[in-house]
C-alpha cells in the first residue's frame, strides 16, 4: 500500500508539468474553447427562457449572436471615441509630456550612459528603437492571431449553445458518477460564475465611470479612455485594479504635475477602487464562494503564465469551478477548505437526553 501510494504520488508531479505543458502548447484551441464555455454558462439562462416560449434553437442562437453582435458595436463605438479624443490633442500632450518629462529622463540616460541626439524628441527616438514597433510582421501576426482567437471563440459558443457539448453529461462521465450530484455541481458551477460575472461587470463599471467622472472632475484629458481602460482592466483580479490606478496616476502626473491636486487625485482613484473593489464586490458576493487572497495570487500567476492576460481573465472563475468541484470528493475537501477558508465544527444541543451533534460552518481564514 505504501509502495503504491508513493508510485501514485510520483505519477502526479510527472502529470501536473506535462499538463501545464500542453495547455501552454496548445493554448490557441483551449483558450477560446474556456472562453466559450463561460460565454455558454452565462447565456444558458437565456436560452432556457427561449426555448421556454418554444423558438426553435437555430433561432435562439441567431437572436444571441444579434445581441451580441449589438454589444460588440457599441463597445467599438466607445473605443472609436476614445481614439478620436486621442488624435486630436496627440500634438498637445506629447508637447506636454515632453516638458514635464525631460528632466526625469535625461537623467535616467545620463546614469544609464544612454545616447540620443541632442534636441530630438524623446517619444519618437524610444518608439523607433523599440522593435515591438518597428517590426510591422510582428503586429500583423498578433492582430490575425487575435482575431483567430476571436473566430474561435465564436464557434464554440455556438456549438456549445446548440448543444453539441453537454456540461452535466461531461461531468458526469469524466468525475462524477452519481448524476444527482452532477446535476447539482453544474448547477452550483452556473450560479456562481453567473453572481460572479454580475458583481464583477456592475463593480468594473460602476469603477470606470467613477474614474471616468475623476478624470474629467480634474481635467485629464480622455476621461472616456481612462474609464473604459479601467473597467477592462478591473476584469484582472487584484492585480488589475492597481495596474489600472498606477498608468492613470503616472498620466495625471504629466498634466497635473507634482503637488496637493496630484495628491488628491491618486487618492480619489485609489479610495474609489478600494471602496468598490475591496469592500462592496466582497459584500455582493457573500461567501457563495470565498476565496482567501493567497488562492487568488497563486492562480493568477499560474494561469498568467500559462495563457497571458486571458489566463489572468479567467483565473478566478476557474478557480471557482476547481473548488466546487473538488468539495465534491471527500478526498479532495481539504485542499477545497484551504483554497476558501476552513471549516469550525460547532456543537449544536438538541432534546436533552439524546446527546449532541455537530453542523460545520465556513469561516475565513
Amino acid at each position: 500500500m505504501k509502495d503504491l501510494k508513493t508510485t501514485n504520488t510520483l505519477l502526479l508531479m510527472i502529470v501536473i508539468p506535462l499538463v501545464i505543458y500542453l495547455l501552454k502548447m496548445l493554448s490557441f484551441i483551449f483558450v477560446p474553447l474556456v472562453f466559450a464555455m463561460f460565454i455558454t454558462l452565462l447565456l444558458l439562462p437565456l436560452m432556457r427562457w427561449l426555448h421556454k416560449h418554444r423558438i426553435p434553437r437555430v433561432i435562439s442562437v441567431i437572436l444571441i449572436i444579434a445581441l451580441f453582435t449589438g454589444i460588440l458595436k457599441a463597445g467599438g463605438e466607445l473605443v472609436q471615441l476614445a481614439i478620436k479624443g486621442i488624435v486630436s490633442n496627440e500634438g498637445r500632450f506629447t508637447e506636454l509630456a515632453e516638458s514635464k518629462l525631460m528632466n526625469m529622463v535625461v537623467s535616467v540616460e545620463e546614469f544609464f550612459g544612454i545616447e540620443r541626439i541632442e534636441g530630438e524628441n524623446v517619444f519618437m527616438h524610444y518608439i523607433r528603437s523599440n522593435s515591438a514597433f518597428s517590426n510591422f510582421s510582428s503586429t500583423i501576426t498578433y492582430i490575425g492571431d487575435t482575431l483567430s482567437m476571436i473566430l474561435m471563440t465564436v464557434f464554440f459558443t455556438i456549438l456549445l449553445l446548440a448543444e453539441s457539448i453537454n456540461f452535466q453529461m461531461v461531468l458526469n462521465k469524466t468525475l462524477i458518477e452519481s448524476r444527482y450530484s452532477s446535476i447539482r455541481t453544474f448547477v452550483k458551477i452556473e450560479n456562481d460564475i453567473h453572481k460572479f460575472v454580475k458583481v464583477k461587470f456592475i463593480i468594473s463599471l460602476a469603477t470606470g465611470v467613477l474614474v471616468g467622472v475623476v478624470c474629467e472632475l480634474f481635467g485629464i484629458s480622455f476621461p472616456i479612455l481612462w474609464g473604459l481602460i479601467t473597467f477592462i482592466f478591473n476584469f484582472i483580479q487584484v492585480v488589475g485594479s492597481i495596474a489600472s490606478t498606477v498608468l492613470v496616476s503616472l498620466f495625471a502626473l504629466i498634466e497635473l504635475g507634482t503637488g496637493g491636486t496630484l495628491i488628491f487625485f491618486i487618492v480619489s482613484v485609489a479610495a474609489i477602487q478600494l471602496l468598490l473593489g475591496s469592500v462592496l464586490e466582497p459584500v455582493l458576493l457573500g461567501k457563495t464562494f470565498s476565496i482567501n487572497i493567497v488562492t487568488v495570487l497563486i492562480m493568477l500567476m499560474l494561469w498568467g503564465y500559462i495563457w497571458g492576460i486571458p489566463g489572468m481573465v479567467m483565473a478566478v472563475p476557474i478557480t471557482v469551478i476547481t473548488k466546487i468541484i473538488l468539495e465534491q470528493f471527500p478526498r479532495t475537501r481539504t485542499i477545497a477548505s484551504l483554497m476558501g477558508g476552513y471549516n469550525r465544527t460547532v456543537p449544536i444541543p438538541w432534546k436533552r437526553g439524546r446527546g449532541r451533534t455537530s453542523v460545520s460552518v465556513n469561516a475565513e481564514p
